[in-house]
């Protein structure tokens, strides 16, 4: 392109920002959180026990027995979801987070199972997908992780470098990564590959799988074939090897749900033992709720899920529609997945411009996930990558926030381009 060209380019894309940002516009698109019509699906949840609804399983909701795998018929049910066995489930409170964190920090001091010892005396290492999820990176880097980083590829994580990093190191223990619609690219682990990545040679007899299976059911347009990894590990013969985990947190209520964790039974009794010494054991009356409530909605869990891909599909449409129209789909200016589930997608900017884009759409009244975030530290080493999270907003809004993206992302570009073309030229801040 002439100077005279890329300079009208500029022009060009620096007019249409500029009357994004004339909108005074107040829209968030960073968190991934349902919307306030996803939770009016779950209401009935607030009434689901009646006052003399005291008891469930034969025991007594108010009190304190019942042990810490919880309640039977919520072990029964999450079991299903999971396609595992009630005894290879625990049933906690609201987050799955919250588990993986316990079974990191029990393994931190104690070990696992096949470990020589607690994995603290070691630095211990663990490998993480890149995009990923920012709540991983910070929960591991918490409690001492190192991390090492493979690529998310269309069919999952890269299994090749898992293998070569499990098997040159003894000291890297699992990896972390979320198998069902990624985060944030919505990728699903393909069977063959899930069945390679169970049966990995490590260097550390208590290499663990931990997958966030946090997306499971959250299907949008068909439904992926999920994986069971606590029986590929078995078939494998690493029979504990994975922890599988997942919560209700955007299937009901994000504050208000449980989590869970599949695994084998010997660890489910290796869990069970340490929680045990720090509780008494979970909030048997939310389990009892949830079991009342998801049993009796039509369809189950799958028919709730289907009235919440209603509700969301539409809004991951017009994600792809408009950045379409707006960008095209040459790649010249980026390109973007089309999940077919889960909450995100995932946006790669063709030039190294993602935090540009950011504080352009800040500038712009339009709240985007911080370039970065998918990486751990917040450094993305391309600056190219940024977490799109269209499931909030209404649906107006979500067209509305990703025309201005649009926007900020030819700006962004034309901006860089004029300025590997003419440094001197470069505007502030590029």
């Amino acid at each position: 392109m002439t100077s005279d060209r890329r300079a009208e380019a500029l022009a060009r894309a620096q007019a249409a920002y500029d009357g994004v940002r004339a909108q005074g516009l107040k829209l968030n698109m960073q968190r991934g959180q349902p919307s306030d019509a996803d939770f009016d699906l779950s209401n009935g949840l607030m009434g689901a026990l009646g006052e003399a609804d005291v008891t469930m399983d034969g025991l007594d909701l108010r009190n304190y027995p019942g042990g810490v795998a919880g309640l039977p018929s919520a072990r029964r049910l999450f079991a299903a979801y999971l396609d595992v066995k009630p005894e290879n489930v625990v049933v906690w409170n609201n987050a799955s987070l919250e588990l993986q964190a316990f079974v990191l920090t029990f393994a931190l001091l104690h070990g696992t199972r096949h470990s020589a010892g607690p994995w603290v005396q070691q630095r211990p290492k663990m490998i993480v997908t890149t995009p990923g999820y920012d709540r991983h990176f910070l929960l591991l880097q918490t409690l001492g992780f190192e991390l090492l980083t493979v690529d998310m590829q269309p069919d999952g994580p890269d299994v090749d470098a898992v293998q070569r990093l499990a098997q040159s190191d003894p000291s890297v223990k699992g990896v972390l990564f979320v198998p069902t619609y990624s985060n944030p690219g919505g990728e699903t682990i393909s069977a063959a590959k899930a069945a390679r990545l169970a049966g990995v040679q490590a260097a550390a007899p208590d290499f663990t799988i931990l997958a966030d299976d946090a997306y499971r059911a959250h299907h949008l347009e068909g439904a992926d074939e999920t994986v069971n990894f606590v029986a590929l590990a078995r078939d494998a013969g690493f029979p504990d090897r994975a922890f599988v985990f997942a919560s209700t947190s955007k299937i009901t209520f994000a504050g208000a749900g449980l989590g869970f964790v599949a695994s084998s039974e010997d660890n489910i009794k290796w869990l069970s033992k340490y929680l045990n010494a720090q509780s008494i054991g979970p909030n048997k009356v939310e389990q009892a709720r949830h079991v009342k409530f998801l049993e009796s909605y039509p369809g189950g869990i799958d028919g709730l899920m289907r009235d919440h891909a209603a509700l969301i599909a539409p809004k991951f449409r017009a994600v792809d529609e408009v950045l379409r129209a707006e960008l095209g789909t040459d790649g010249t200016y980026a390109t973007w997945t089309n999940p077919r589930g889960g909450y995100f997608s995932s946006l790669d900017t063709t030039h190294p411009v993602a935090a540009r884009v950011v504080r352009l759409a800040e500038d712009a009244g339009v709240s985007l996930t911080p370039a970065g975030a998918t990486y751990p530290g917040g450094q993305d080493p391309h600056d190219r990558n940024i977490r799109l999270a269209p499931t909030r907003p209404p649906l107006s809004e979500v067209h509305t926030a990703m025309q201005a993206v649009a926007a900020c992302i030819r700006l962004a570009t034309e901006e860089y381009l004029a300025a590997q073309a003419n440094p001197a030229t470069a505007p502030a801040g590029v």
